[in-house]
């Protein structure tokens, strides 16, 4: 199978209440469903941040100007559509000042409506390793990036 390196984005967005938004997608080549926060690819002359500006209007709607210019890289090795998708990504925050902000699809591709499932504002808390006890996740498939619990914390923590 193809290995291929995209540059691309991520926006970790927070709701009034510490909530953070997750996008449920399915691969069309395999039906493998996951969880990840909103982005993609970054278009040739396009900055990180103007990315993701970009990909937050158009997979959810949401106010693009609440995205804070500092991002993190995070390190993504991912299946997807049949091609590994391995490099790093820039994970940028975004805070509203609203509980569970609507999100809409009117910027969605044709394929994009098709694969995404649905979205959620979750508790990060649930998504924290061996805390299950406390917080039960309430998502049935698998969340990417696997250490996403530690970039929201590390998100979360930077000044606003």
């Amino acid at each position: 199978m193809e290995s291929v390196y995209r540059p691309a984005v991520r926006v970790i967005c927070f709701d009034a209440d510490g909530r953070i938004l997750l996008l449920h997608w399915e691969d069309p080549t395999n039906g493998h469903r996951l969880w990840e926060p909103p982005g993609g690819g970054i278009e040739p002359g396009e900055s990180p941040l103007d990315a993701a500006r970009r990909e937050l209007t158009e997979e959810t709607g949401l106010d693009a100007s609440a995205i804070l210019p500092d991002f993190i890289d995070v390190h993504r090795d991912i299946w997807w559509k049949g091609r590994r998708f391995a490099g790093p990504e820039q994970f940028f925050a975004a805070f509203f000042l609203t509980s569970r902000p609507v999100v809409v699809r009117d910027g969605l591709l044709e394929y994009e409506q098709r694969e995404l499932l649905g979205h959620t504002w979750a508790d990060p808390a649930a998504l924290e390793p061996g805390d299950a006890r406390k917080v039960p996740n309430p998502l049935p498939d698998r969340i990417e990036p696997p250490n996403l619990a530690d970039v929201i914390r590390e998100l979360s923590a930077r000044p606003r």
